[in-house]
């Protein structure tokens, strides 16, 4: 149940019925999350602005939603593991890639080491050392990239504590339960 409501389009001001129409003509839909986040148009615009402007990035989309899959996970936010998950198929994952993106793991030695350091941003709260942002850089990230991926931790963490903190509903195909074997 949600703690707070989304904002309907007949109760959008005009401002929000635009973002609308810009989230519908790329997703083909408008989320309860960004309807939800309508309640404070400018969070809802600073959302789609920099999901938009981080897709604008160097960092592939394969990449960018097995970050988000793991950040998501970690933070236990069904809304947007289901999300991500999602999303995931349409940017080319397999199953296993995005089982894999959850458990913060890849097969992909590079891939495997973004995701390791992704980890430590999580669980050093962003103070990594200086040997985690060099074994990143050595496994072929350029500090564009490495730049990239901690501002896509971040952000995936506000979705994700948003979404935790307001109920936001589902409105994408349940994730299944992470299995690990």
């Amino acid at each position: 149940m949600p703690r707070i409501e989304p904002v309907e389009i007949d109760q959008a001001s005009p401002r929000v019925k635009n973002l609308y129409r810009e989230v519908e003509n790329n997703l083909g839909t408008v989320p309860n999350m960004i309807r939800t986040m309508a309640h404070a148009p400018v969070v809802a615009e600073a959302y789609v602005s920099f999901w938009n402007l981080i897709g604008q990035g160097v960092l592939p989309a394969t990449l960018r939603e097995q970050i988000s899959l793991y950040v998501a996970e970690s933070n236990g936010c069904t809304y947007c593991v289901s999300a991500h998950c999602a999303i995931s198929k349409a940017s080319g994952l397999r199953d296993e890639e995005v089982r894999d993106g959850r458990l913060g793991q890849s097969p992909n030695a590079k891939t495997n080491s973004a995701l390791k350091f992704v980890g430590r941003i999580l669980e050093t709260r962003g103070k990594v050392t200086t040997q985690e942002v060099t074994a990143v850089r050595n496994a072929g990230y350029t500090d564009e990239e490495i730049t990239e991926i901690i501002a896509l931790v971040a952000f995936v963490i506000f979705s994700n504590y948003f979404n935790n903190a307001t109920g936001t509903v589902n409105d994408f195909p349940k994730a299944g339960a992470l299995a690990t074997n």
